[in-house]
């Protein structure tokens, strides 16, 4: 039975894979290190183009679904999410390209999009209050 860690034992220090398994745990804790900054570098989105509070209008076009809500929408880096009225998550790709998803109760709509200087528009489809309908957003920041 050992009394003392394997790591300062005369057979440990001897053996030829002492080095490979010091080697090899330093790579895992350099690896996991750099996974926990990807990680959450990605949770802080840095600053964009985009940043701030978007109001978004949408219109039916089709459906039986009333028109002219209002949603507002924060953005941050590439990130977007609600500023208020529902569950608002998605993102902003290169360009303004936006895609996001929007649930308030039991109602559901997607949308894309692309945003540009202080404007917006898209179009959204969606599951709203039982009934399928879609149309057309508009969004201005401010």
């Amino acid at each position: 039975m050992l009394t003392r860690p394997l790591t300062h034992s005369a057979e440990f220090a001897r053996s030829a894979a002492a080095p490979w398994l010091l080697t090899a745990a330093l790579v895992v804790a350099v690896i996991g290190a750099a996974g926990d900054a990807e990680a959450k570098h990605a949770r802080r989105a840095p600053a964009g183009l985009y940043d701030g509070i978007w109001n978004v209008e949408f219109a039916t076009e089709a459906g039986n679904c009333s028109s002219g809500y209002r949603v507002p929408f924060t953005v941050r880096g590439r990130l977007v999410s609600s500023a208020g009225g529902g569950k608002v998550t998605g993102g902003i790709g290169r360009g303004g390209a936006v895609s996001v998803r929007v649930s308030v109760g039991a109602s559901v709509a997607s949308g894309n999009g692309r945003l540009a200087g202080n404007v917006g528009a898209g179009r959204w489809s969606g599951l709203i209050s039982g009934d399928r309908c879609s149309g057309a957003w508009q969004a201005t920041r401010g």
